[in-house]
């Protein structure tokens, strides 16, 4: 997990939100209203919105172009529980909680990351 997010409101830009990503390196903010999870702009939403034609990314705010549907988990779920939700529902990262008050983002390179420890740790015979 990456603790202490970078997080977004939703009124802000997308080119502000693309600046943000850019400067830190990181691929998804999460984005907050009032304090509260309300949505996800992850790099990939942030590139198909700005990739349409006409779109001016000053213009177009973090609302219109993320995601709704935010998978959440506390920093106490079991990771192979999170993973499989992720699996499941073919996404790339699901923020950490504590009540209303996100600690952490939970992406695929952090679940990568897990494997190459356990790898590191025992058995690298495993084959793609």
């Amino acid at each position: 997990m990456t603790p202490g997010p970078l997080t977004i409101g939703p009124d802000r830009s997308l080119a502000a939100a693309r600046q943000m990503m850019l400067d830190h390196h990181i691929r998804h903010l999460p984005v907050l209203a009032s304090g509260r999870v309300v949505g996800l702009l992850s790099e990939r939403d942030l590139l198909l919105v700005q990739s349409a034609p006409g779109v001016n990314a000053t213009a177009v705010s973090v609302a219109e172009a993320m995601s709704r549907d935010v998978f959440t988990a506390e920093p106490d779920a079991p990771i192979g529980e999170v993973i499989e939700t992720m699996i499941d529902k073919k996404i790339g990262s699901a923020v950490i909680v504590e009540g209303d008050r996100v600690i952490g983002v939970f992406t695929t390179v952090d679940a990568l990351a897990a494997l190459h420890d356990l790898l590191r740790m025992g058995d690298d015979t495993l084959r793609p």
